[in-house]
């Protein structure tokens, strides 16, 4: 089995740096040979001294036809490398990228231009969406002076992929600061009513800071959902909440515990209050966020049954 590493994002975005970056560091040696596959050129270029001294050999791909998993095996069979590094073209739709048999995806991580992000988010989201969907790490670079939007790039970024660990990182490196953002709620107190707008937004901040509403009520408009292998007394009241396109919605929903969840309706609309707690659920494998039902009724549908990110 050979391990890919892909290092994606838009042009100029800095894949190119990191990826010589990475080649130079020690715990990244390996021994036989490192194919980087180039699948778009900037103004960054490989130094030829650091690809001879790290035994890495650079294939410059032009169209995307060229990654497919039969194409990739000739590459193989030329060079039999150890390794696999592709620079891959923020343009090509990452939904398409195949790789051949016995060739496992080992990291995937993305880099942008934070000068630059806002623009590809509003007029290119389906292609970053894909490219960020399953990346582990999301890094921006050139944040100087950016600090006020920082905050709102990790909520666009959160709504694509909650797991990702992501970094912000300056001229003089990582920012090491808390971003805080205004929410659109009040947050210092104890009850906080959720409307369509706000819950998305709600539900990304609970998972990233809990602490900030343990204890405290919150009531919104929820969809049910009852899934079969759920334990007695839980159920997950959430949205449909669409974060790029039509084939990107998805239920985003908490654990809560109520007494009478085995009669309720899946799918059915309910106005819910909830208290927050912090406690172990078999479904999260250690202790997370847990709603407590403090109350329930049925309700009609909302006009709208989707949500979306802003």
């Amino acid at each position: 089995m050979k391990s890919v590493f892909v290092i994606n994002g838009f042009l100029d975005g800095g894949k190119t740096q990191f990826i010589s970056y990475t080649l130079s560091q020690p715990y990244f040696k390996t021994k036989g040979t490192t194919l980087l596959v180039v699948c778009e050129e900037g103004e960054e270029e490989y130094d030829d001294m650091l690809l001879k001294a790290t035994n890495t050999v650079k294939v410059v791909v032009e169209d995307e036809s060229e990654i497919a998993p039969d194409k990739l095996i000739e590459l193989d069979k030329k060079y039999k490398p150890s390794r696999i590094i592709f620079e891959y073209n923020g343009m090509w739709n990452f939904k398409n990228f195949k790789l051949p048999f016995l060739w496992k995806l080992e990291q995937q991580i993305t880099l942008f231009d934070a000068t630059s992000f806002e623009l590809y988010y509003a007029n290119m989201r389906s292609l970053l969406a894909e490219m960020v969907k399953k990346s582990e790490l999301i890094i921006f670079n050139r944040c100087d002076n950016l600090t006020a939007k920082l905050p709102g790039f990790k909520r666009n970024i959160k709504a694509l992929n909650q797991m990702a660990e992501i970094v912000f990182e300056d001229k003089d490196g990582e920012v090491n600061m808390t971003l805080e953002e205004e929410l659109p709620y009040d947050v210092t107190k104890d009850s906080i009513e959720l409307t369509e707008e706000t819950y998305g937004i709600w539900y990304l901040d609970i998972l990233d800071n809990l602490d900030r509403y343990l204890g405290k009520t919150i009531s919104f408009t929820a969809n049910v959902l009852v899934p079969g292998d759920m334990a007695k007394g839980y159920f997950v009241p959430g949205r449909m909440i669409m974060t790029c396109c039509a084939e990107d919605i998805q239920f985003l929903g908490l654990p809560c515990k109520y007494d009478g969840a085995s009669e309720l309706e899946d799918r059915s609309w309910v106005n819910i209050t909830v208290k927050v707690a912090m406690e172990y659920f078999e479904g999260y494998k250690a202790e997370g966020p847990m709603l407590i039902c403090q109350s329930i009724t049925p309700c009609k549908a909302p006009k709208n049954e989707v949500l979306s990110f802003s």
